[in-house]
């Protein structure tokens, strides 16, 4: 080792270190601040946020996931919670304001429990508890659905629509929803199986919301080469080739 080489930094020189406690009560604090951020958004009476980017874009939205990944949040523990909420975005796709929420009030109990001199390691391991409870008294109080109930599918998908721009013409639009969700959906020994990613969602500037249409078939989003092109062709032959024109 040579004593009179230079010191490498790996991280910059403003870097600042916690351990211990000092750790626990930052990180706490950092995830307990996400949670007040998306709290005023749930429920009825939940108000939407707008949020401005470095570039001057405007996103006016409630939806947990879409604030926090707008806000460019970069404390390690802080950004957890994000990933709380694209978790449950990804696995259910409804929720993930409440899953943050939940997750904060959850930190604010270990807070306190910490405060009292309790290990860690033991609250960790009340907090595995709770969730069996939990999940023992939610298959209790679930209720089975019939995949081929149509009216009560829409309400589900009604609900998941609530507060969102949408909302207004949520009675056609979950019609639609419910209807893409079956054209896709296959039986399996296991059960029924939906691939989402057979179904796509393509937006045009114009219209209004209820112009929105279900298309079975496959889309591809290509501009008119010549005006002079058909707009619409029935029963046409089409031919897929792999070189260039």
């Amino acid at each position: 080792m040579n004593v009179g080489a230079q010191p490498i930094f790996i991280l910059s020189e403003d870097t600042l270190r916690q351990t211990g406690k000092d750790a626990q009560k930052t990180n706490i604090i950092a995830g307990k601040m996400v949670g007040e951020t998306v709290r005023t958004t749930l429920g009825p009476k939940g108000m939407d946020k707008m949020l401005v980017d470095s570039i001057g874009d405007i996103v006016i939205t409630n939806d947990g996931v879409t604030i926090l990944e707008e806000m460019e949040i970069e404390h390690p523990a802080a950004k957890m919670m994000v990933e709380v909420a694209k978790t449950q975005e990804e696995e259910v796709g409804d929720g993930t304001t409440t899953a943050v929420v939940i997750a904060a009030e959850l930190l604010k109990k270990a807070e306190n429990l910490l405060e009292q001199d309790i290990h860690p390691t033991i609250i960790t391991k009340g907090f595995k508890l709770a969730r069996e409870k939990a999940l023992q008294i939610l298959e209790s109080i679930g209720t089975e659905v019939d995949v081929d109930d149509e009216e009560l599918l829409k309400k589900i998908a009604i609900t998941a629509m609530t507060g969102k721009s949408a909302e207004r013409a949520s009675e056609y639009l979950s019609g639609l929803a419910v209807e893409a969700v079956k054209m896709v959906r296959d039986k399996t020994e296991n059960g029924w199986v939906i691939d989402k990613e057979n179904i796509k969602l393509e937006k045009k500037q114009g219209g209004g919301i209820e112009d929105t249409e279900l298309i079975k078939g496959v889309m591809i989003d290509k501009e008119v080469v010549h005006p002079g092109m058909p707009k619409k062709v029935k029963e046409a032959k089409i031919a897929l080739l792999d070189v260039a024109l």
